[in-house]
């Protein structure tokens, strides 16, 4: 798969809920600005539609997930190609089906479109050399698929800040392998160059957001729903990515794995160049939207020396367990890299001595028990670093 060279793009398209018929006549206007459907997609091809459904499974209405009315109303227009449609996503499941949960089992079977758990087909070695890895294991559907089309969820991430277009991507290598490097990419700087290896290898031919209902806060899993009502599409992923971000007031640098991606060329970050179709991105700028506690962890950088190791370790939030909503369904325990998650008396318990700060187990609860947390001295230095980025700007 390589990359367009045409000029990066970003159609941008209001939508208010998830409704078909509204959300079918928005993703076609944001895919007419891009040239339309059939610039991506001929008939004939074979075509591998990615969504988020982050696991363990959640009714799209927690905002964890790509919509399921989302979804079906791209396919709605995909299937206009003639081309050969599977939609899905790796999906570890445990005695039950999460894509019936979710909605996603009924929507497929109803559209006549073949759902699919990216292990049923397995992962191939591939090459990629990277910053960080030098061989990855991909999804052979989406290898072999003529078409990539990325349907990502707009959400905060409590490790990478924002979950968009590249992130999304993550589910395209094996789960016990995505567990293996949240234990090896400690570092934020160090897990997002991971992700980029990962996207270099399989840049998506289109991708397009929903952005109708997004997360806020302590996403991708714990945060609150927040309704955006809008649709981002591009070519060009990386500046999708970037125009969300700036969308909820993410300056340049605060998404490392966009910075990144836009550094070694697979895409455009720098607005300057990115033409925006659609609607303005004045008119779509929302004036306050909850960040993750990490945020705080990228803009030390700009704070004064003299904080230096010390910011950053007061500051990194660890993950914090509210007995009073543990259900004790031990998800976390099962996605910990570092076995530093165990239950005790039938709710978790965290070993902070163990414990890598990589949010697995904040991203995987469904009950809010895991919250991430800092210590008093590290909330003061975030109201000082908040302060400090007001004034100067960063």
């Amino acid at each position: 798969m390589t990359l367009s060279t045409q000029k990066a793009r970003v159609a941008i398209v209001r939508a208010q809920r998830y409704e078909l018929k509204e959300l079918t006549g928005a993703i076609q206007k944001s895919l007419s600005l891009l040239g339309g459907m059939d610039s991506f997609v001929k008939s004939g091809d074979k075509v591998f539609v990615k969504i988020n459904h982050l696991p363990p499974p959640s009714p799209p209405e927690r905002g964890i997930i790509t919509h399921p009315v989302f979804t079906e109303a791209f396919l709605r227009l995909l299937k206009d190609t003639g081309a050969a449609i599977s939609v899905g996503d790796d999906v570890e499941e445990a005695g039950e089906d999460g894509f019936a949960l979710s909605g996603y089992r009924e929507m497929c079977r109803r559209m006549g479109v073949r759902l699919v758990n990216l292990r049923e087909a397995g992962f191939i070695a591939r090459e990629c050399k990277g910053e960080r890895l030098k061989q990855v294991y991909v999804s052979r559907t989406v290898l072999e698929a003529d078409a990539f089309i990325n349907l990502p969820k707009l959400k905060t991430h409590s490790l990478c800040t924002l979950t968009g277009g590249i992130k999304n991507l993550y589910g395209c290598i094996p789960a016990g392998l995505r567990r293996r490097y949240h234990g090896e990419f400690l570092r934020i700087e160090d897990f997002c160059q991971m992700l980029v290896d990962i996207f270099a290898v399989i840049p998506p031919h289109l991708t397009v957001l929903d952005g109708i209902e997004a997360m806020e806060g302590e996403g991708p899993g714990s945060g609150q729903v927040r309704k955006l009502g809008m649709v981002l599409a591009s070519r060009d992923t990386v500046a999708l990515d970037a125009v969300a971000g700036r969308i909820i007031g993410l300056r340049p640098g605060e998404v490392l794995a966009t910075s990144y991606a836009a550094e070694r060329g697979l895409g455009v970050s720098d607005l300057a160049q990115i033409e925006i179709v659609g609607e303005s991105l004045d008119s779509v700028t929302v004036p306050v939207f909850t960040l993750p506690a990490t945020i705080s962890r990228i803009v030390t950088g700009h704070a004064p020396h003299f904080l230096g190791k010390l910011a950053v370790s007061q500051i990194s939030p660890r993950p914090h367990v509210n007995r009073k909503n543990c259900s004790g369904c031990g998800e976390c325990v099962k996605v910990c890299p570092a076995g530093a998650a165990t239950m005790s008396d039938k709710h978790a318990e965290i070993n902070h001595a163990l414990c890598i700060r990589c949010m697995c187990c904040h991203e995987v609860c469904r009950y809010n028990a895991i919250t991430p947390r800092r210590p008093f001295p590290g909330n003061l230095l975030y109201n000082l670093i908040g302060a400090l980025r007001k004034v100067v700007k960063i």
